[in-house]
């Protein structure tokens, strides 16, 4: 029982993870023991963020990516190959939402841009992440959405339904890879306070009532999120697929 958690000798791509979230689920991964891939579009973030882990004698390697280049997702999983060896372990956390406000307002430019960075493009990593697990018939996927693809949004139209169509990838792939043992699931998080929901969170009026509106009664942490991914990409998850797990503090299943 003791090794449920243990990720020792596993390699983790986490898109996404020099800040919020993504970084909170690296470095759960990497106090597991596995060697993670620091990735975002910004190589200084990337290798700040290597550093922290190094001086707590944690493996991490920097590989910047822009989620939205095929071309850029095709080096960072060769790279990682070359560098750490084979993935078993893909977090699809990095996303955008360059638009709030009503659907009848959003620009076609914004939506396209959405739902390139938040459904292609892991759509286009589990492409070229999948065929070596399928090999070797191990694997474990972490979709990152948000409980915005479960409920209405009345300013975040299209990041919610770029959200929902992730959870949908995430059961696809489930149905169709688990006979080959990879597991594929899904984290919604509700909201967290991190910089990318700052506009959200900061808002007093806002943020007071989804904390009234919240049974555990407060926002989210990035920390909040490190232990599922934890979870879902050891041993102790091996038997968990094509789920979407909200990690809100109840909101989703509180009445009014």
């Amino acid at each position: 029982m003791q090794d449920l958690f243990d990720l020792h000798d596993k390699v983790a791509v986490v898109t996404g993870s020099t800040k919020g979230i993504g970084k909170a689920m690296a470095e759960g991964l990497a106090a597991a023991g596995a060697t993670v891939v620091i990735s975002s579009r910004r190589d200084e973030a990337c290798q700040q963020v290597v550093a922290e882990f190094s001086e707590r004698g944690e493996r991490a390697v920097a590989i910047p990516c822009n989620v939205s280049h095929r071309d850029q997702l095709e080096h960072l999983v060769d790279e990682t190959r070359r560098r750490c060896g084979p993935i078993d372990i893909l977090v699809c956390n990095a996303g955008v939402n360059p638009f709030h406000g009503s659907s009848l307002d959003i620009p076609d430019t914004a939506f396209e841009k959405i739902m390139k960075a938040n459904v292609q493009s892991p759509h286009w990593l589990c492409q070229l992440v999948i065929p070596e697990m399928r090999e070797r018939r191990d694997g474990a996927i972490i979709m990152v959405a948000s409980i915005g693809g479960i409920r209405g949004s009345t300013k975040l139209g299209g990041y919610a339904a770029s959200k929902a169509a992730l959870m949908q990838l995430t059961r696809n792939l489930a149905t169709e890879f688990g006979p080959d043992n990879i597991r594929v699931n899904c984290v919604a998080p509700g909201l967290v306070k991190t910089d990318f929901a700052r506009v959200l969170w900061e808002d007093p009026e806002l943020s007071a009532t989804r904390i009234a509106e919240t049974p555990l009664r407060r926002l989210g942490e990035s920390v909040d999120c490190a232990g599922i991914a934890v979870y879902l990409a050891s041993r102790a998850g091996a038997w968990t697929t094509g789920q979407t797990i909200a990690v809100d503090g109840g909101v989703t299943i509180a009445g009014n």
